[in-house]
């Protein structure tokens, strides 16, 4: 089973994805958080195998937030949830740590995938902005990408 944290300051869309991970047979939500600083707060109590965090939330972003659950709980993979398919927020997404970027307007497409991706250690990207993730990986020397 693989464990999540979901990050987001919309309770209705938390409610929703909730929803739609727990629907599958292989993924339990653990806990909640509307940002980032109460995601951290959560990762004191146990460490989820994945974390999915909106990059654009009051008083910590995803992006800060990634950086900081990588110094707390190293074995915990993120995927940042955006509106935004700006290549500067796919890259620096990726550069602290975030092994998934999904689009919120992809979300019943690509979640679920991206969670168990992120979970064996794998980045994946929308659809839409696989192009500039892989682009930037490859830059970078790295092969282990999904779109």
């Amino acid at each position: 089973m693989i464990s999540v944290l979901l990050v987001d300051d919309h309770a209705s869309l938390r409610k929703s994805l909730r929803y739609l991970l727990e629907a599958t047979n292989d993924i339990k939500v653990v806990a909640e958080a509307s940002n980032g600083n109460d995601a951290l707060f959560h990762l004191r109590s146990s460490c989820p195998d994945v974390a999915i965090i909106d990059i654009s939330m009051p008083l910590m972003n995803g992006l800060e937030a990634t950086r900081q659950i990588h110094e707390q709980c190293r074995f915990t993979r993120v995927v940042i949830l955006s509106i935004y398919d700006n290549p500067e927020y796919v890259q620096r997404s990726v550069e602290v740590g975030a092994l998934g970027y999904v689009l919120k307007d992809a979300i019943v497409v690509d979640l679920i995938e991206a969670v168990r991706t992120a979970n064996k250690g794998k980045h994946f990207f929308s659809q839409k902005i696989a192009g500039i993730g892989n682009r930037y990986l490859s830059s970078k020397g790295s092969d282990s990408w999904a779109i």
